[in-house]
């Protein structure tokens, strides 16, 4: 080997990998050659570690149009002619580095996955971990961040519809940032992003390329911290305001015959953007990066090919159109330069001038080698997962309603309205969706104009529970998805993820991932949601100390009368409340290893500091809850819906009357067992539905035929909160604790505003 480790340590290659280019390539590669090995071959861009996992995921349904792998972004029939399109990305390792720009590039990149195929971007939802907002750097990347996604999407008029924000220390240092975008578009006007047809052109549009995001793949998204980050930023600047043009551009060409296929230059920048869409096509390519424009002077190939300089674009434009398309672009004031061709040859030529500086099989460059890294059930698990609840003081009574207002201003409870309202939401209607339930909901809804329809959208996922089992961890997260969107009145549709792991070399991530992964298929087989996009984000760690193994799950599902959706806030006085599922208060709650839904429940880390014990799920009883509760939307029946999640069924009910202004008086509460466990705990598989007394036997009678639980907890009454002989609380002082927390944390503009 004649390279240096150096070398090789800024393209992410190892020496064994090195030496398999030069055995397939018959030689060394050149510097320029060696770069593109490096992106393509980079855990970003190559997913080495996990591609034979993501093979466990089931990928196909009757709605599926297309599927995970196939293209920059999965898509689904939704009825009347129409598909939406769905991608969830990370940018976690550059928002680490430059949390503003690193989110706010994490927003363009997932939308340009979007209108790549055609379809018009409408919403965006994002999963964000932090660290304590009690450590200032935490507090620092959390505004920046937040500050970030509300700028870009703002900026493009994308509305931001939902999301989620979760604080762990796990994540001190290494900030997740999971960004999801929906589009939708004609069902016929699908664009791939393939070059084919020989001598066909490819045209570059959009920004001029510079020296920003050099490894950005390679060095940036594919390798663990071995420190806190440097302030020093690879990290490219974003440019909105440009993005806007790209977008009414590229749907204007959509919709004509000129193009052959769209690619965005995002992760590895012209590399993958040319060699993946060469390989789409089963052909090759040929560019001349002289034809590149560049802003900064003395730019060499390397630099130029592996830039991840924002907001450009990959045409490959038909033969004889030429003319067409530009004129397309020159209207919207767009840059663009032909810098080369597709090629029958099935190489990859990377010419400057009339020197070659590199030339590649194209299917070298998109196979590189996979792992299966040994996989080894960490020692420690057993005893995170032992709980014995004997030795956890139990509540008594007159610790319950204190103990309500801790849950309600924990940060992974409280209201996020300090995160969504620096989001134009209500601004951004379209003739394409309306809003019709905006953030703050279990899941946003949106109609789908022009149709009887809705699409409801949420993201979840609870590092916590995966941390304790990785395998329940990934079922519930898929499960809780799902949830979210039946009681939106919705029936889930699809699923996009976002894996975030540490380093897989090291035997306990490797064994997260995989379970977390086979946890996921699992919980998407039984609940019939094929995963038809998403990312996997690895190495997420500083200093060998691993994030949270933490699965994103983006879900999308169908509303079939968008005037019988749903919400969680209770509306009338009067309704009666009941539990869809299995009745916590009235059981023993004295099962170990959380069994009770004390295990890595927030009630256990709040209240008592801990993090132990092993979450569980019945899945065949969470189909059973989930079927009854949109049975019962689809026929009007229900006033409200909410899960039971974070915080446990308390919470849930706490939430139903805060987001509704109205109190709850509950009925006859014989609770047995532990307190905690009946109020707190966090039992999968129930949702607190609010009914009108006279359609009380028409939910009896659909639960019945299910073989669900159902359980009247009380009534929608008055302007507090009472169970008799436990709870007296004031609406007004639980808002305040629910609402108020995260406000000392947001910036010092965002609470002027």
């Amino acid at each position: 080997m004649d390279v240096s480790r150096e070398i090789l340590d800024a393209v992410a290659l190892s020496e064994q990998e090195y030496d398999l280019i030069v055995e397939q390539l018959g030689r060394e590669p050149n510097d320029v050659e060696l770069g593109m090995f490096g992106s393509l071959w980079s855990e970003h861009c190559g997913y080495k570690h996990s591609r034979h996992l993501l093979k466990l995921l089931p990928v196909r349904s009757k709605n599926v149009v297309v599927g995970a792998g196939e293209e920059n972004a999965g898509a689904v029939d939704i009825g009347d002619g129409q598909v939406a399109v769905m991608k969830m990305e990370s940018h976690n390792h550059p928002s680490a580095i430059d949390p503003f720009q690193g989110a706010a590039t994490a927003i363009g990149g997932v939308v340009r996955d979007i209108f790549t195929m055609g379809a018009r971007p409408v919403a965006l939802l994002n999963s964000l971990r932090f660290g304590p907002l009690t450590e200032s750097n935490n507090r620092w990347l959390f505004d920046e961040v937040v500050g970030g996604l509300a700028h870009y999407g703002n900026t493009l008029g994308v509305p931001g519809v939902g999301g989620e924000v979760f604080f762990a220390g796990k994540y001190t240092g290494n900030p997740l940032v999971n960004g999801l975008c929906v589009g939708i578009c004609e069902k016929g006007r699908l664009v791939r992003a393939t070059a084919g047809g020989e001598g066909n052109p490819l045209m570059l549009v959009g920004a001029s390329t510079g020296r920003d995001g050099i490894h950005g793949a390679s060095g940036l998204a594919s390798r663990a911290f071995e420190d806190e980050p440097e302030t020093e930023s690879l990290v490219p600047a974003g440019n909105p305001s440009l993005e806007k043009l790209l977008i009414e551009a590229c749907l204007e060409l959509a919709h004509t015959e000129w193009i052959v296929g769209m690619q965005d230059l995002g992760a590895a920048g012209l590399t993958s953007s040319v060699v993946e869409s060469a390989g789409r096509g089963g052909g090759g390519a040929e560019i001349d990066v002289l034809k590149v424009p560049r802003r900064e002077e003395g730019m060499t190939p390397y630099e130029v090919m592996l830039s991840e300089s924002q907001e450009r674009m990959l045409l490959i434009v038909r033969r004889g159109c030429e003319e067409d398309v530009a004129a397309v672009l020159a209207r919207w004031g767009l840059r663009f330069d032909i810098i080369g061709r597709v090629t029958d040859t099935r190489l990859v030529v990377v010419r400057e001038g009339e020197r070659a500086v590199a030339e590649v099989p194209v299917n070298l460059l998109v196979s590189p080698p996979l792992y299966r890294p040994r996989s080894r059930r960490p020692s420690w698990l057993d005893e995170l997962q032992w709980l014995d609840a004997r030795a956890v003081a139990d509540l008594r009574p007159r610790q319950c309603n204190s103990t309500l207002l801790r849950l309600l201003a924990s940060p992974n409870v409280a209201s996020r309205e300090g995160v969504y309202r620096r989001f134009d939401c209500p601004a951004m209607e379209s003739d394409i969706v309306g809003v019709v339930v905006p953030p703050g909901d279990d899941a946003a809804v949106l109609h789908v104009r022009g149709t009887s329809r809705g699409v409801s959208l949420t993201v979840d996922g609870n590092g916590r529970y995966c941390y304790a089992d990785p395998f329940v961890g990934g079922v519930i997260a898929v499960a809780e998805a799902a949830r979210n969107l039946v009681c939106s009145g919705a029936r889930p549709l699809a699923v996009t993820d976002c894996l975030n792991f540490g380093s897989p070399e090291r035997p306990d991530v490797y064994y997260q991932l995989k379970e977390c992964i086979k946890g996921i298929a699992r919980a998407c087989r039984a609940l019939k949601t094929p995963v038809i996009s998403g990312n996997v984000s690895l190495y997420n760690e500083i200093r060998d100390e691993a994030i949270y193994p933490t699965p994103i799950i983006g879900m999308l599902g169908i509303v079939e009368d968008i005037d019988r959706h749903c919400t969680m806030s209770f509306k009338r006085e009067g309704d009666l409340v009941f539990l869809l599922g299995e009745p916590s208060h009235l059981s023993n709650g004295s099962a170990p290893s959380g069994g009770n839904g004390l295990g890595a429940s927030e009630y256990l880390e709040v209240v008592h500091g801990l993090v132990r014990g092993k979450p569980a799920i019945d899945l065949d009883m969470e189909r059973r809850v989930q079927r009854c509760c949109l049975e019962a939307t689809r026929r009007g029946l229900l006033s409200s819906a909410h899960d039971c999640s974070e915080g446990g069924l308390l919470v849930a009910i706490a939430e139903s009357c805060i987001c509704g202004g109205v109190g709850f008086k509950g009925e006859d509460w014989k609770v047995r067992g532990r307190l905690d466990a009946a109020f707190f705990g966090e039992q999968q598989s129930r949702i607190v539905v609010s009914i009108a007394r006279d359609s009380a036997s028409k939910l009896g009678k659909i639960a019945r035929k299910l073989e669900v639980p159902l359980t009247l907890l009380g009534r929608v009454a008055g302007r507090r909160l009472v169970v008799e002989g436990y709870f007296d609380l004031p609406l007004a002082r639980m808002e305040r604790a629910w609402r108020d927390s995260l406000d000392p944390f947001m910036s010092k503009q965002e609470r002027q505003d």
